[in-house]
């Protein structure tokens, strides 16, 4: 990597202190995002803030760089996305597995699977990014953020008041969402308002509920994946909570199951269940996995129209590395690290996954006699699998945005495809259909889901580096330092969020309220079910059919109006997927930040205000989410299971009214008060 056209003198890129930098921020926006994700099964692209931070930090430095800051960026948003591995890695303490997250085991993985998400992503830079013509939203947000914030001979006093102004929005958001969340954790307001009922007769008497979680994390996860994607989900949630729900806890449905001797959970429940109790468990044994069918096929479709560009971009990386064997000096934008040493990372990394899975292997009396089947498999699957799922992930991630990527959908289809090789081994080694087998599975498909989530990232900041005519190896120096460093934090979090709350299915925690984790539950269901024989194909098919019909009809409208609507088919399965006070939060943010977006878009400000409530959203999902990480230190540390509480349990409608009004007047005094800033830059 010392081509001729290298980087010029005095061009600070890949510096000691923006690696620095960019390590601690990774720190805190894994935690951050580990315990977004556990609670609601979405994670945000922290790129943005990390960008807003480091230029108000490095601002101190008169040497520093708009080529710094984006190191900076990387490094952290990478380290960020590395969480995205809890949508697996809970489900080993929810088979049993596991009671808590070994630390060399959980991080191993995480390195050795983000590093060959690094390598994987570099042949598909040049296919998705430079050649794709994919609009990469989000890294071109960010782009814009550093090319008006950063250090250099055009920048205007302005910028200079929009860097200082959106570092304090970050902060005021972060500060209010976690002030909220500690009332909510001593109980002066309820974290959430629901209500579950019966309808009538005669529109079936089944069950469903309304209702809202009223989280800041939420709110902001909501303006950042935007209306288009907002409404998808709420399309999803009304075909989950108004159709599903109630036709499969219809007295008439139950019993029409019966008579024909099909499965029915609702028809399990006894008479005069309360509809909370019906209602959940239907959607949560049977409708969940309809979603599971929808994401399925979503990634499919993807996969299969993404074959073109795979090709072409593999093709430019061998082309580009033919001219540099031939003494071609490469521009600078052409400067990924050479295609042998990524063919011989890849290689290294692939022999310490190997490793892994062999120690893991012989650790289970029922595996060790199958070790050498099951790693060699293991590693055929991680390298095919792994670089169709960066492919699917990079190219949504271009098209969407990495927040809103197909990372759930790719692991219901990757855990699926394990499940299905894990039969073959049973049958070709004898192996029993025990937890081992299950649990190998799990670790399998966490090391490609680590392919997948760094893949997702690395290409939206490599679409950024692009964009500010950063060098595209050492990006990838420093998106593999990201990866280090989210992956040692991870072990360290989970067992905190464990110990403290528990998660669904698993070992209760000490204050008992298990984070949803839905993701890591729907995989490990998918896992068990698939081995143990017992899965519910039919709804997983009925799932896919949905999902075929919803492609079409993102097709057909995307096409009638010309790409100004559109129906994303995994917004629609997650909006299955994930428990309606989640969803219902998130279409109301992405209704608030859609309307805070029209409110600006005529003012002389409208590009600094639309920044301005990005980085606003972003503080707020920080703020809770630290928050959220600090509380579940504090129980594990005082082994109490509501430290902060100032009124007894119970308080019913009086915390829930009261946090209503005040959440909904913090929102508006804080998008106000975010307006008048973006106005004064």
């Amino acid at each position: 990597m010392t081509d001729a056209a290298a980087a010029p003198k005095g061009r600070l890129e890949l510096t000691l202190r923006a690696l620095i930098l960019g390590v601690l921020l990774a720190v805190v926006f894994t935690a951050a995002n580990t315990y977004l994700g556990l609670k609601v099964g979405l994670t945000f692209a922290s790129a943005i803030p990390a960008a807003v931070i480091s230029m108000a930090i490095l601002r101190g430095f008169r040497t520093s760089t708009i080529w710094e800051n984006m190191t900076v960026q990387t490094v952290a948003s990478v380290g960020g996305a590395m969480s995205s591995i809890i949508f697996v890695l809970p489900g080993l303490v929810m088979i049993g597995w596991w009671l808590e997250f070994p630390f060399w085991e959980s991080t191993l993985i995480c390195i050795f699977g983000g590093i060959l998400g690094v390598t994987f992503s570099i042949p598909l830079r040049r296919a998705l990014v430079t050649n794709g013509g994919l609009p990469y939203p989000e890294g071109v947000a960010a782009a814009e953020v550093l090319k008006v914030g950063s250090r250099g001979a055009e920048q205007t006093e302005s910028a200079v008041r929009e860097n200082k102004s959106g570092l304090w929005v970050v902060v005021a958001g972060a500060v209010v969402s976690s002030g909220y969340a500690l009332l909510v954790a001593g109980r002066v307001f309820a974290g959430e308002a629901a209500k579950f009922f019966k309808l009538p007769a005669a529109l079936g008497g089944g069950a469903t509920g309304v209702g809202f979680g009223m989280q800041f994390a939420l709110l902001g996860a909501g303006h950042l994946i935007g209306l288009t994607v907002g409404l998808a989900q709420l399309f999803g949630l009304i075909l989950a909570w108004v159709i599903a729900v109630p036709i499969l806890t219809s007295p008439d449905t139950i019993a029409w199951l019966t008579a024909h001797g099909l499965p029915s959970i609702a028809a399990t429940l006894p008479a005069g269940t309360p509809a909370e109790e019906l209602a959940m468990t239907v959607w949560s044994r049977e409708v969940r996995f309809m979603g599971a069918g929808v994401i399925g096929v979503a990634a499919i479709w993807t996969l299969i129209k993404l074959a073109g560009p795979l090709i072409g971009g593999l093709t430019s990386a061998l082309a580009a590395q033919s001219k540099r064997s031939h003494g071609e000096v490469l521009e600078r934008a052409e400067q990924d690290i050479p295609i042998k040493i990524v063919g011989a990372v890849s290689v290294a990394a692939l022999i310490a996954i190997a490793g892994l899975l062999t120690w893991i292997a012989l650790a289970s009396p029922t595996l060790a006699a199958s070790a050498p089947l099951l790693v060699i498999g293991g590693l055929v699957y991680v390298v095919l699998i792994g670089f169709a799922v960066a492919a699917i992930c990079g190219y949504m991630a271009g098209l969407i945005g990495s927040s809103n990527s197909p990372v759930s959908g790719v692991g219901i289809l990757a855990i699926i495809v394990a499940s299905l090789l894990m039969l073959g081994v049973m049958k070709i080694a004898g192996v029993p259909a025990d937890g081992s087998i299950i649990a190998f599975a799990l670790i399998v498909t966490a090391v490609v889901f680590a392919v997948a989530v760094i893949a997702n990232d690395n290409l939206q900041d490599l679409k950024t580096g692009q964009l500010v005519d950063a060098t595209p190896w050492r990006q990838q120096l420093a998106l593999i330092v990201g990866v280090i460093a989210g992956a040692l934090v991870i072990p360290f979090i989970l067992n905190k969020l464990n110990g403290a709350f528990g998660f669904e299915g698993g070992p209760p925690g000490i204050a008992n309220e298990p984070l949803a984790a839905p993701q890591a539950t729907l995989i490990s269901a998918l896992a068990r079910g698939v081995i143990g024989g017992d899965l519910r194909w039919d709804l997983i098919g009925l799932g896919a059919v949905i999902g075929v019909v919803i492609i079409v009809l993102d097709a057909v409208v995307s096409k009638s109006t010309k790409g100004k609507v559109k129906l994303p088919p995994l917004a629609v399965g997650i909006g299955f997927y994930l428990p309606a006070a989640v969803t219902t939060m998130l279409v109301i943010g992405a209704v608030v930040g859609w309307f805070y977006d029209k409110a600006v878009k005529t003012t002389r400000f409208a590009d600094v205000a639309r920044r301005m409530g990005v980085l606003l959203a972003s503080g707020l999902i920080v703020g809770e989410s630290l928050f959220g990480v600090f509380y579940a230190s504090v129980i594990v540390g005082t082994n109490s299971e509501a430290p902060f509480a100032m009124i007894p349990e119970g308080s019913g409608w009086p915390a829930m009214l009261a946090g209503i009004v005040v959440f909904a007047a913090a929102v508006f005094g804080l998008y106000s008060w975010t307006r008048k800033r973006a106005e004064k830059v």
